[in-house]
């Protein structure tokens, strides 16, 4: 009579186990696929745009989708008031959008944590000091913080991007700084103290690696917020200058033919609409896969 042996499956890696309750929420997959295929053509976008930006054809006049009655296959979604092609439009705005998005979040995040970590770690006088001001710009609305910022530096992309990564710098404090009170008295914080290490060390090396996940999550949500930010303020008329094609400068051009032509409206707004759900359901399926609460 023969016996059988039966193996104990392998353990999944940290890595496989992310992936797996990660693709668990297809939301966040499909928001991830999004991003990827956004990224690529904005990469790519003097390749993937069939025109220039701010090239005009005075033949081509608000003429609407292909799809419509009067389109042509030529502009695929269309063009505006002086000839501009829609699409290629979109195609570079959404580039701008992504990438000034990942700027400001980075600039905000740096500061962010390097205050988050010196109110967590040293608390006292410093952590009074630093959560009054963060208190401070957190009582004042975040757009209109954002415009007061703006006017101060004058209207500028460049400008709006350092004024958004401002006003988003309260929300990288506080959720550092918990993390870093959480963490600062564990057994392996005080370990390594014993052991010699210094502030710095144990700040960067030792406490910063386990406060990462909540802080990813955040940084994703965050890049929704600036673009949307960034588009509100383009809309407004401080933020990108035309002819810059940036999402809210162009839904901002279109306001006088909402009537006449809504696929200058209507294109631009899906255009944010889409970037803004996808980075939000990414981080929504990001929160589930990296919070050993939520894991189910």
């Amino acid at each position: 009579m023969s016996s059988t042996t039966v193996t104990a499956p392998m353990p999944k890696t940290p890595f496989q186990e992310f992936v797996y309750y990660f693709s668990q929420n297809r939301g966040a997959v499909i928001g991830f696929i999004f991003i990827l295929i956004v990224l690529f053509a904005s990469i790519f976008a003097g390749w993937v745009a069939p025109f220039d930006p701010i090239e005009q054809n005075r033949s081509a006049l608000l003429l609407p989708p292909m799809w419509f009655e009067g389109g042509n296959s030529a502009y695929t979604l269309g063009t505006d008031d002086i000839g501009r092609d829609m699409l290629s439009r979109i195609i570079y705005g959404a580039r701008l959008s992504v990438f000034i998005g990942l700027l400001i979040v980075v600039m905000s995040c740096v500061l962010g944590v390097i205050l988050g970590l010196l109110a967590g770690y040293y608390g006292g006088t410093l952590d009074i000091l630093i959560m009054r001001l963060v208190d401070i710009m957190l009582a004042i609305p975040s757009l209109l913080l954002t415009i007061g910022v703006v006017t101060i530096l004058g209207p500028s992309l460049i400008n709006a991007a350092i004024a958004i990564a401002i006003v988003s710098i309260p929300s990288y404090v506080r959720l550092t700084r918990a993390s870093v009170m959480n963490e600062k008295n564990r057994d392996y914080v005080v370990a390594s103290r014993v052991a010699g290490a210094n502030v710095w060390r144990l700040m960067f090396i030792v406490i910063l690696p386990n406060c990462l996940a909540p802080l990813i999550v955040q940084m994703t949500m965050g890049i929704s917020n600036a673009i949307l930010e960034l588009a509100a303020l383009g809309f407004l008329g401080i933020g990108a200058q035309p002819p810059t094609p940036e999402l809210g400068t162009m839904l901002a051009e279109s306001r006088g033919f909402m009537q006449s032509a809504n696929w200058l409206v209507t294109i631009p707004g899906l255009a944010i609409l889409s970037l803004v759900l996808a980075f939000n359901l990414m981080g929504d399926g990001l929160r589930d896969a990296l919070d050993p609460k939520l894991k189910q």
